[in-house]
């Protein structure tokens, strides 16, 4: 009766004596039986008399399906970074405390589930943390509600600034978490990793959002160009192909001409870039660095060596 009176807010008591096989009268006995319990269900007015379970001081109990526990279950392993379990981390609580009220039989299937589905560990930044969550949310409520906000941010040098942002997006990425907006303190548009948010105060001004703002692609931008060595390389192919092989996180792509394409980016390792633009499959000239052209040469010459030995 719990799970219904969750999923059909307003369920009246013939739908309820049908759903669970009993009388009406059964129906308002079990009512009576979970308001003694403390679960705040309340009665509506109308002809049937529907029910419905009220915000009080107390959680009511999330009564779950089968199905709705397996795939809470899989969606927060994978929003999860790997290597969390046995930690403190907030999705693995959330996952712990689920198990806990399931039958044996599906916290075994549960179990097996997380045992036996292997998730990638290359779409996740190593040093990834979980953001303080009164932090992330002033963040997303400011965003939709179009509020500036003060913040005391910490760079990566641990230099902290206090700053007044109009907030355009929060965006998760790589099991991190990223706010991008316009910085009044550097007076331009800025991303800033929310794990290094000390604090942060909802203003009382307001902003006007522009017009054709994409947080993510923003975000995405900004990861490809904050790294140590500067790139470019040209793509000698329309940028339409082009961006089907280059994922925006790791570059930022501009038409030159009908059928060419300049490819800007950053790469803290010239050889690991390099490999990635293996996959491009279209004629290229590095414009910088040269370390970038160096490391084309030294895979060369490796996949000669492989391709000459008998």
């Amino acid at each position: 009766m719990l799970e219904l009176l969750q999923d059909m807010p307003g369920i009246t008591g013939p739908q309820l004596a049908d759903r669970l096989g009993v009388s009406s009268r059964t129906v308002r006995r079990y009512v009576g039986a979970l308001q003694e319990m403390g679960i705040p269900v309340e009665p509506m007015p109308g002809r049937y008399g529907g029910y419905r379970l009220i915000s009080g001081f107390r959680l009511p109990p999330l009564m779950f399906s089968a199905d709705e526990a397996i795939g809470l279950v899989l969606a927060i392993v994978a929003a999860r970074p790997k290597g969390v379990a046995g930690t403190d981390h907030p999705a693995e609580r959330a996952i712990s405390k689920i198990e806990r009220v399931l039958s044996p039989d599906l916290a075994r299937k549960i179990s097996e589930i997380r045992e036996g589905v292997l998730m990638p560990t290359g779409l996740w930044d190593a040093d990834a943390v979980f953001p303080d969550p009164d932090v992330l949310s002033t963040l997303t409520h400011a965003t939709l509600t179009g509020h500036r906000i003060w913040m005391r941010y910490s760079s990566r040098e641990r230099e902290e600034t206090a700053r007044e942002v109009d907030p355009y997006g929060v965006v998760a990425l790589f099991g991190r978490w990223y706010l991008h907006g316009y910085c009044h303190l550097r007076n331009d548009k800025r991303t800033f990793r929310v794990d290094r948010i000390r604090r942060t105060d909802l203003l009382p001004a307001t902003f006007d959002r522009p017009d054709g703002i994409d947080a993510l692609e923003a975000v995405e931008a900004s990861l490809a160009l904050s790294r140590g060595w500067r790139v470019v390389v040209k793509v000698h192919a329309p940028i339409a192909e082009v961006r089907r092989h280059v994922p925006s996180a790791l570059a930022v792509l501009e038409g030159d001409g009908p059928r060419c394409t300049i490819l800007r980016a950053s790469a803290d390792d010239p050889d690991w870039f390099a490999w990635r633009l293996m996959d491009v499959p279209f004629e290229m000239t590095v414009v910088e660095p040269a370390e970038l052209r160096e490391a084309f040469g030294r895979i060369g010459a490796r996949m000669q060596a492989v391709a000459g030995r008998a």
